[in-house]
């Protein structure tokens, strides 16, 4: 069904590019073919009608990066392989052999976001009041500061060492500059102290342009606070900064607590599928669910927190191709580009599904080598699928398959789900193994810190937990009598993310958090924040695959390691399966070893 398309262009902004002739430390960044709409005849963007279409203009440059968001992201990572219709393009991505002319390799998409960012913070007159003394446009001059942070970052993420403006390009002396070149440390740097001061007072203040057929306007935008817990994380991991971490869990917490307003919630939700055990096969599955991934209208309990808007019509050329790459179709001849590979396969086939008994009482675990991959962790299952069809011309039968998470008009970038697994491992890295754990657990609420959690913690770390607070009237633990009842009670909202996909998991024998009475909780405490820390990296593959986190979650998680390059270069190379690293290894291009190799590089004026 053809829908109508969402067309977000900004009138007089929406082609403010980068300019061409640019001196040698800068050269060709930018598309020379750019036209150069300016407002030349104004100081500030003072009225609605240019403000409005200013911050418009922005969101339709971010469409330009939306697809290459989740290919970078996924196609680098353990859990997809490229199939024998991919395009080269797609290949090269896979192998790290990523050429100047690769379709995924133009940085000049980022800075045309970066440089209409930098025009709207340069002229924007936040100073406006309206005849109620509130400012008119502060809520723009925020949004559009969080989503340059954001598009920053995904820039250094990907290039290692990025020339860094923060004033707009407007002619050719300033393209001849000696802009300096930023790390991952010096951009987390400068936009935590850049947002920090707006998030107290504008954090959860969003533009209000209402729906826009059937999406939310709200959902086009990027919270500063998870931004900012964003660049926390990245920061911390880069330097090993306990208060980092803290901080990082300071800010997803406070996005989660002040998203719908006082005295409410937004719990991590009831997003189940398990077994219900019955027949000789176990081929039943109960679900329960409190969200879906298709984004629409806002409310307080939905799951997709910020999406880049797409076109439904190719012809209008922000359309996202990432459905004909994930998902068979008419219109990719149902041949697809993108599979699951064989360690997606294998990680969710190795874990413990735990099933309870009728009376929830008692559990039983899901046998193994089912058909349908419904062994294991069932999330795989839920999302992926296998199938034939028949070529309208010769008969001839087609294999498909359907990454269902991708057949979509829109790019997510942030849901609940993935928001939590952060907030678990900012509390992981900040020293609280016992509160991560039970986010993948049971669920967190003070009840479940009150016994898991504060009896373990020093004074100072039990006083600076507490800032965590997750009322128990707001957050209730959702029970196994109510799983196996096929019922719940008012406010029982929160379970465990594990338990999405892998059954019941506080009663499962094989997912415990490592404990010794032999040794006091200082020497433990390591010892558990390495166990949980491999817990979280599985689970942001068992929730989040397919969505183009997983490279970057693991260069994340590289970063805490003795030898990082070491670390990503052996999770990486899991693509085929743990018995094929070595030779996956002689496939990759690069020596991934080698950290600078994790990067791309562009006619060699940016990269590593």
């Amino acid at each position: 069904m053809i829908t109508k398309s969402i067309k977000i262009k900004g009138g007089r902004l929406w082609a403010l590019g980068m300019l061409c002739a640019l001196c040698a430390s800068c050269s060709d960044f930018f598309d020379q073919q750019s036209e150069h709409v300016i407002f030349t005849d104004v100081n500030h963007l003072d009225n609605a009608t240019d403000t409005i279409y200013s911050v418009t203009g922005i969101l339709d440059k971010l469409q330009a990066i939306a697809d290459r968001t989740i290919v970078l992201g996924e196609v680098r990572g353990d859990l997809v392989d490229v199939t024998s219709t991919s395009t080269s393009d797609l290949r090269d991505v896979a192998l790290f052999n990523i050429g100047d002319d690769n379709r995924y390799n133009q940085p000049r998409d980022y800075y045309a976001v970066i440089n209409n960012c930098n025009y709207f913070i340069a002229h924007a007159d936040t100073a406006l009041k309206n005849n109620r003394n509130e400012y008119i446009f502060m809520r723009e001059y925020v949004a559009v500061k969080a989503i340059r942070a954001w598009t920053y970052l995904q820039l250094v993420l990907n290039y290692g060492n990025v020339p860094f403006v923060t004033e707009p390009i407007l002619n050719k002396i300033d393209t001849e500059k000696d802009y300096p070149k930023y790390n991952l440390q010096a951009v987390c740097e400068y936009f935590i102290n850049d947002l920090t001061p707006l998030a107290e007072r504008w954090g959860n203040q969003y533009p209000g342009y209402g729906t826009i057929r059937g999406l939310s306007s709200r959902l086009l935008f990027f919270p500063v606070n998870i931004v900012l817990g964003d660049l926390n994380l990245w920061l911390a991991s880069a330097t090993g900064d306990q208060a980092k971490y803290r901080q990082a869990a300071i800010r997803y917490y406070k996005y989660i607590n002040e998203r719908n307003g006082e005295n409410s919630s937004y719990p991590v939700g009831l997003n189940i599928y398990t077994w219900k055990p019955g027949s000789t096969t176990w081929n039943n599955t109960v679900g329960w669910t409190s969200g879906t991934l298709e984004p629409g209208a806002y409310n307080d309990n939905a799951e997709v927190i910020t999406v880049i808007a797409g076109d439904s019509i190719p012809a209008e050329g922000n359309y996202s191709e990432l459905r004909n790459l994930f998902y068979a179709r008419e219109d990719n001849n149902y041949h697809v580009s993108l599979v699951p590979s064989t360690g997606m396969f294998n990680l969710s086939e190795s874990q413990k599904h735990c099933c309870i008994g009728s009376t929830g009482t008692t559990v039983s675990y899901a046998p193994s080598g089912l058909s349908n991959h419904m062994s294991g962790d069932l999330r795989l299952y839920r999302y992926y699928d296998e199938g034939y069809t028949y070529d309208r011309n010769t008969g001839e039968r087609i294999e498909v398959s359907y990454i269902s998470k991708q057949n979509t008009q829109h790019v997510r970038i942030y849901r609940r789900s993935m928001l939590y697994l952060r907030l678990a491992e900012a509390l992981n890295g900040a020293g609280f193994p016992r509160a991560a754990f039970e986010i993948l657990s049971q669920g967190l609420n003070n009840d479940v810190m009150a016994t898991k959690v504060f009896p373990y913690c020093s004074e100072a770390d039990s006083l600076w937990i507490k800032q965590i607070d997750f009322p128990s009237r707001l957050y209730g633990i959702f029970t196994v009598e109510e799983l196996a009842y096929d019922r719940t009670t008012a406010n029982h909202n929160t379970i465990g993310i594990h338990s999405h996909g892998s059954g019941w998991t506080p009663m499962n024998e094989y997912y415990r958090l490592p404990e010794d009475s032999l040794m006091t909780e200082a020497e433990l405490n390591p010892i558990q924040k390495a166990f949980v820390d491999s817990l979280l990296l599985d689970e942001c593959a068992l929730e989040l695959a397919f969505e183009g986190t997983r490279f970057y979650d693991i260069m994340r998680f590289a970063m805490k390691q003795s030898n990082p390059g070491q670390f990503l270069q052996r999770q990486v190379c899991s693509r085929h399966g743990k018995d094929n690293i070595d030779a996956m290894r002689g496939e990759i291009g690069k020596d991934l070893s080698d950290p600078r190799n994790w990067y791309l590089q562009w006619n060699g004026q940016i990269g590593q």
